[in-house]
């Protein structure tokens, strides 16, 4: 197996590197997928939840990014989608979306993307939690 740690982009014109930490394109690809439409979160980890405990964003979150034996870049998105959507389509535009970006934003290509739909947000359960909870320390009229 390649090595996790880093991802190596060399130049064509002379022998300097750059080395990218592969949780730095979890966040590209992390932020990219939850601005498609149709998306309503992203899956998070252990990790994840504790950096919200502590008031940190995770925007890697539902995404792993790993190498294979050829050094080619697998991306595994996990995604809860909004309902009543056509869940091929939100999965293919999250496809074309993340290799767009990606190609962008560093010239890797992704040999593979694979989305996996964890769940669905119903709009009705949004409201029923934000009419069950009271603000802690009510503001006195």
């Amino acid at each position: 197996m390649a090595d996790r740690s880093k991802i190596l982009l060399s130049g064509e014109e002379n022998s300097e590197q750059i080395k990218i930490d592969p949780s730095v394109l979890e966040v590209i690809l992390g932020i990219a997928a939850e601005k498609i439409d149709g998306v309503a979160g992203m899956r998070g980890s252990l990790k994840s939840g504790l950096n919200w405990v502590l008031g940190r964003e995770d925007h890697g979150k539902g995404v792993n990014v790993k190498v294979d034996e050829d050094n080619k870049l697998i991306a595994d998105v996990y995604v809860y989608l909004e309902s009543g959507v056509n869940v091929p389509k939100v999965g293919m535009e999250i496809q074309k979306e993340l290799k767009a970006q990606l190609l962008q934003m560093t010239d890797l290509e992704l040999k593979s993307i694979n989305v996996h739909v964890v769940g669905l947000a119903f709009p009705e359960d949004e409201k029923e939690a934000e009419e069950t909870t009271s603000e802690l320390f009510p503001e006195d009229e």
